[in-house]
Order: C-alpha cells, then structure tokens, then sequence
C-alpha cells in the first residue's frame, strides 16, 4: 500500500492528497527509512539519467573527446532548453562533427517559458537540440562515436543500450524485470524504489570507480545545467550548496544522492504530480539534515502557499507528518 505523503489545504479543508512511496538506503541497499512500498516496481524515466550517463566516462569515450564537468552535468540532465543548453548542445556536437539530425530524442517545445515565446516571435520552429534530453543523447552519441557504432544508438540491442542495462542491473543489485521506451525515445529499464534508491547511494560513494564521482561531482557543480532557472532540481541543489545531487523523473519520480552520508533516496508520488514529488523530496532532505527549512527555496517547494487569482493566499501544500 502507499502511503499520503504530501497534503494539499484549502483554508481548513483537507482538499487533496498525494499518494507515494518513497526510501532512504546506504550503498549496501540497507533500508534505513521507509514510506509505503519500497519494493514497487518502477520505470525511473529521467531519474535515472546519471546512471545512463556511467559509460559515458567508463569508457574513456568522455576524456577521448575532451568533455568538461559542464558537458557531463548536461549529459545528466532534463533541461528547459534555453540558449544556455541549447547552445552548449549545438558546440558539443560540432566537437563530434555531427549535427541536429545525428540525434534520435525527437522535438518537442522548450519547457522554458521565454524560450518557447522568443522562437513563436521569430516565426521558428524548436528542434532536437531544444528536447529536455538532448544533452543525455549528445551523451549517447560521444559514446557511439569512440565505440565506432550504428547511427541507430537507441535500439535496445545496440552496444550502447546493453553497456546501460548491465550497469543499471549492477547498481540496483536487482535484474531488470523489462523496460518502456521513454520520451525521448531510450529504453527504460524498471527496478524497485530500494533497487533505484540503491543505485544512488553508489554513485555517491564510487563504488565503480572515479567516473561515478565525476559525474555527480558535475552535476553538483552545474545545477542550472541539470534543469534550469526556477526548476526544482536546479533551485534545490542551489540551496543545499552541491551538498546533494537531485533528479527527477516524468510522472513523480525524484532520486536523491548525498555522498558525505553515503545515502541514496527514491520516491514515486502515485498519481505522477510533480508538485507532490517535489514536496515529498524537499520534505525529506530536511529529515535527512542537509538542507535548511527556512532557506527560500526549499519553503518553496517543501511549503508552497497557493494563492488565487486576486493574489489571495487561499490553501498550502506541505508534507504529511510522517515526512517532518
């Protein structure tokens, strides 16, 4: 069964509640705390990016092109697609000699409000560079391109894919019980929240060496890379100061890394509502003692006020007392 993690109030009346589970590991996939069904099988979507990311720099494939923590933090990340990723994206395929068209995400508009408007302003069109993971697919294609693959990177049967899945199964410590094809296309391997929450806890520790470290020492460092201005990851890495690394996925998945703790955290809000799963994530990085209640950003998320169209504060959204 899940469990309410995350209530949303209109004056006195307890109006909505989000439903989830969530769990708090160490690198030996011991459960040191948990909320609902640990074991519930899950697909990560977009969580899981840092772990997609691992051959990346496994295979010398990162160093042999010359990427930067900034390029490794974008190969990680579900940006908004402003100029800042869209062009970072655009000279890291030049490095390649590829272009627009090499990638394999798809198009979709930029989640960036000011990005979408400038381009309808200029009669434009987005592209592949402006999909949310276009970074983590300049990724994929550094990778083929050391390894000397088919242009068609994202077919479950491609080197690059089966690298993916053995890590992946590797650092959950689970068998993969099969997969989804995601928005952009990759596969999406499922595992259990411990098994999710696990993996985290690794990379944050390097169990598999220095690659693990470079990429959440990256991601740490660039957190408006990972998604971009008045996003929560971004915003929540912000407060914390590279104390954590956070990711989110489609559909109310959030993992979390804390590498002095050697923890790793997981949730999935059940009805996928990222106002929930952002609740719970900031809820649960003040339990854990890394981040401060009273930063702005972290109230932001953690206790939001809801106001209505005249400006009135009408209702809150906050965790549920098993959080706090």
């Amino acid at each position: 069964m899940s469990e309410v993690l995350v209530e949303v109030w209109r004056g006195a009346f307890l109006e909505c509640q989000h439903r989830g589970h969530a769990v708090i590991v160490n690198s030996s996939g011991d459960i040191l705390e948990s909320w609902g069904n640990p074991s519930k099988e899950i697909l990560p979507r977009s969580a899981c990016k840092i772990l997609q990311a691992l051959p990346l720099v496994e295979t010398g494939a990162a160093d042999a092109f010359g990427l930067t923590p900034s390029h490794l933090a974008l190969s990680c990340s579900s940006h908004q697609g402003d100029p800042l990723h869209t062009q970072a994206v655009l000279k890291w395929l030049n490095v390649l000699d590829l272009n627009e068209k090499d990638l394999r995400c798809g198009t979709h508009w930029p989640s960036g409000v000011k990005t979408s408007n400038d381009l309808i302003r200029l009669n434009k069109k987005p592209c592949q560079i402006h999909n949310n993971c276009s970074g983590k697919h300049s990724g994929f294609l550094t990778l083929n391109k050391f390894l000397k693959g088919d242009a068609e990177y994202i077919d479950i049967d491609h080197p690059i894919q089966k690298n993916i899945l053995s890590i992946f199964e590797e650092m959950t410590g689970e068998n993969s019980s099969g997969y989804g094809i995601d928005g952009c296309s990759a596969p999406n391997h499922a595992t259990s929240l411990k098994g999710l929450a696990t993996a985290m806890a690794r990379m944050g520790v390097g169990s598999r060496g220095p690659g693990s470290l470079r990429l959440v020492e990256a991601m740490a460092k660039y957190p408006l890379l990972v998604a971009g201005e008045g996003r929560a990851c971004s915003e929540l890495m912000s407060a914390i100061g590279g104390r954590t690394v956070l990711k989110t996925g489609a559909e109310g998945v959030y993992t979390a890394i804390l590498p002095e703790q050697g923890l790793g955290v997981a949730l999935k809000i059940d009805d996928g509502a990222s106002r929930g799963s952002e609740c719970a994530i900031a809820a649960l990085l003040v339990r854990l003692g890394v981040a401060d209640e009273s930063h702005p950003m972290i109230q932001k998320r953690m206790n939001p006020k809801l106001k209505n169209a005249a400006g009135l504060e009408v209702g809150k959204i906050c965790p549920a007392d098993c959080l706090l």
